[in-house]
């Protein structure tokens, strides 16, 4: 019963903002401004041409090579950041100068350095992922007890041991919601990047609609499909909480 409720009220809440969104545009009139049946007709004029596919596989691949060039190098580089508190202190001040930096600040210096195309994309998407990554996953180490660290210690373990084998296990918790949070940054500028730097994805969808006609019903047809998608990754990470390996950590 709880399960169909959780189901039932998103979807009474979305009929909802669809009935609205139709009454508004009907009332309104407007010329401009798309209907819900509008958007629906402008996804299957996309899906004949065979570009929603294509554009919603070419955001995917971006997203998903910049994300694991990231957490490839942002989560060893965090724990040992954590493990070491001195090699911590030396390398925080940098990162806390480079992390608040818009990823869009980048979008001249990648086009300059990688040109127009996937390269520029998938810098921008790895950098805008990767301090939140290193930054969580510092945090996470640092705070597992130091009970757990003197245990791996008394039965021998040498350091990369104890860093795989009880710090890693320990810190991934509060690592995966670091892991979520930037997944989310890099579906958000994976937009902003194909707005400029490629010729495909549903960001480029949205500028090409905008500029040329002004289809603005594709528009918004790009806005929900980026919207779904990334409701689809994020409830992908979440579902990774319910893994029996993350079940011991030290956020439950």
């Amino acid at each position: 019963m709880k399960r169909l409720q959780t189901l039932l009220w998103p979807l009474v809440t979305a009929a909802i903002v669809l009935t609205v969104w139709q009454l508004a545009v009907t009332a309104t009139d407007t010329q401009i401004f798309p209907s819900p049946v509008g958007v629906e007709k402008a996804v299957a004029q996309l899906f004949r041409k065979g570009l929603l596919l294509r554009y919603v596989g070419d955001s995917l691949f971006r997203v998903g090579t910049g994300y694991l060039v990231a957490i490839s190098l942002g989560i060893p580089l965090g724990i040992v950041l954590g493990y070491y508190p001195d090699a911590g202190d030396a390398v925080s001040p940098l990162i806390q100068i480079l992390r608040p930096i818009s990823p869009l600040a980048w979008i001249p210096l990648s086009v300059v350095w990688f040109g127009v195309g996937n390269l520029a994309a998938i810098f921008l998407i790895s950098l805008a992922s990767f301090f939140p990554v290193v930054v969580s996953t510092m945090n996470a180490v640092r705070n597992v007890p130091h009970i757990f660290l003197r245990a791996g210690c008394n039965f021998g373990l040498s350091p990369i041991a104890v860093l795989t084998r009880v710090v890693f296990p320990a810190a991934l918790p509060q690592i995966l919601i670091g892991l979520r949070i930037s997944l989310g940054i890099a579906w958000l500028v994976v937009v902003a990047a194909e707005m400029i730097a490629v010729d495909s994805g549903l960001g480029y969808l949205i500028i090409d609609s905008r500029n040329a006609g002004k289809r603005y019903d594709l528009v918004v047809a790009g806005m929900l499909l980026i919207g779904l998608i990334g409701l689809g990754l994020d409830t992908g990470m979440r579902r990774l909480n319910y893994l029996k390996s993350m079940r011991w950590g030290i956020s439950q």
